[in-house]
């Protein structure tokens, strides 16, 4: 978000028909005059946002501190977690991820905190860690993929190009705050006026657009409309159970060791095949899973003999 704006939530609008009395409901549910005075609500600092901003902010007064006495491993983890499309091609895949710690200069870092912790928090609290830490994630990974495919293509910036911080996972957020929270009112410090907030998002993009066809200087604007089109793709086509990830993971995990249990039994069967026809005896008969199959049976279901 733009570094010299802060935003701040407003309380939801009452309905047509307590707004009309100049009443509203509080957060208790009790009815409450509403005043004609503009009130401003912090969000809470919440868990995957207060991890989030400390990683960040230690992160960063780490490298302030190591700027001014040991300078080389500044330039070490600039060069080696820093994005550079070229190293990623040639295997550095964590740059996709670790590029969104690094921060330049204290603007830099304060306005990508303020806007996970503005934006953020209202998501976390309406949509849950796991999903608002997928939003976050698809935004940073989408905002990188985005800067190395238009630099190799040669339309903005070059392979060799650095590109350090959270903007990806910012911008991320901000679209999705406009799409789910739309009629949300937010006030731009300091404009004494308050926007919807998808009007606040339109104008963003169109800015942002424009900041990047014109080159942007020293910012990767590239990276904001990766994050804004990932983050779209995310609130528009991702279920509301969210992408899954970790039960997806754990669910293959599971089936490996199952099919490898599976294997360990079938391989059993055929040795004791092997050795009862070498001492002249008939061997059993054995399912696919390679469960033994009692005589009185003609085919077992798989629950049977040996089962791990």
């Amino acid at each position: 978000m733009p570094t010299d704006t802060v935003a701040f939530r407003l309380c939801p609008r009452p309905s047509a028909d307590t707004a009309a009395r100049g009443m509203i409901r509080n957060s208790q549910g009790a009815i409450v005059r509403r005043s004609r005075e503009m009130t401003l609500s912090f969000p809470p600092f919440t868990k995957a946002v207060t991890w989030l901003l400390a990683i960040n902010t230690g992160i960063f007064l780490l490298l302030e501190l190591f700027a001014y006495t040991l300078p080389d491993i500044v330039r070490f983890v600039f060069v080696n977690f820093g994005l550079e499309p070229k190293l990623v091609l040639h295997g550095w895949i964590w740059q996709i991820v670790t590029y969104s710690f690094i921060h330049v200069g204290f603007m830099h870092w304060f306005g990508n905190m303020i806007g996970i912790w503005m934006f953020g928090a209202a998501f976390e609290g309406s949509w849950g860690t796991r999903r608002f830490l997928e939003l976050y994630g698809v935004g940073i990974i989408g905002a990188a993929l985005t800067t190395i495919v238009l630099s190799y293509g040669h339309a903005i910036g070059s392979p060799e190009q650095l590109t350090v911080g959270a903007s990806g996972g910012v911008f991320a957020i901000l679209i999705a705050f406009g799409m789910v929270f739309g009629e949300n009112e937010i006030m731009l410090i300091p404009f004494p006026f308050t926007i919807k907030a998808k009007y606040f998002v339109a104008i963003l993009i169109v800015v942002t657009l424009a900041l990047a066809i014109g080159g942007g200087g020293s910012v990767a604007y590239v990276a904001h409309l990766g994050g804004l089109f990932f983050g779209y793709l995310y609130v528009k086509f991702v279920p509301a159970r969210g992408l899954n990830i970790g039960g997806s993971f754990s669910e293959r995990l599971y089936g490996m060791r199952n099919n490898y249990y599976r294997w360990k039994r079938r391989r059993a069967a055929r040795k004791f095949e092997v050795y009862m026809r070498k001492h002249g005896e008939t061997p059993g008969k054995f399912d696919e899973f390679g469960n033994y199959i009692p005589p009185d049976e003609k085919k077992g279901n798989g629950k049977s003999g040996w089962v791990n």
